[in-house]
């Protein structure tokens, strides 16, 4: 097997929503879309994040009407206390404060407009080293 590219995708209710509020606060370009669909991607993501709207027939039926629950979208960024400021200035609610974990992880969540959870994390904290 050779896996050529990797996305994950996220059943919401209000697909352009969250393709926005990615868009808008995480940098993420739309490279497709339909009525209840779109792919999103930045090149140092290494993945795209796609989102389809619930309900949509064309997904098997046990799984058209599952919301994107329990997830996180987690991206490990370079300066997250910058990303903290940045957010908050452009007024997105910090959900979860940041935190440091036991084993170095550093992390924040912020939620979209559907409920979906991205944490921004780095691996910067006092036991990591």
């Amino acid at each position: 097997m050779q896996i050529t590219a990797s996305a994950v995708s996220l059943n919401v209710d209000d697909v352009p929503a969250s393709a926005t509020f990615l868009a808008r606060h995480f940098g993420f370009t739309e490279q497709m879309a339909a009525d209840g669909f779109a792919s999103l991607t930045r090149p140092d993501a290494g993945m795209s994040v796609v989102f389809l709207r619930r309900g949509l027939p064309t997904l098997p039926a046990d799984q058209r009407d599952d919301h994107a629950s329990g997830l996180i979208l987690a991206f490990v960024v370079e300066d997250l206390e910058g990303e903290l400021a940045r957010l908050q200035a452009e007024g997105v609610a910090i959900t979860m404060p940041l935190i440091e974990e036991e084993w170095g992880e550093r992390a924040f969540q912020v939620r979209d407009p559907n409920g979906v959870i991205v944490q921004l994390v780095d691996w910067k904290g006092a036991a990591a080293g």
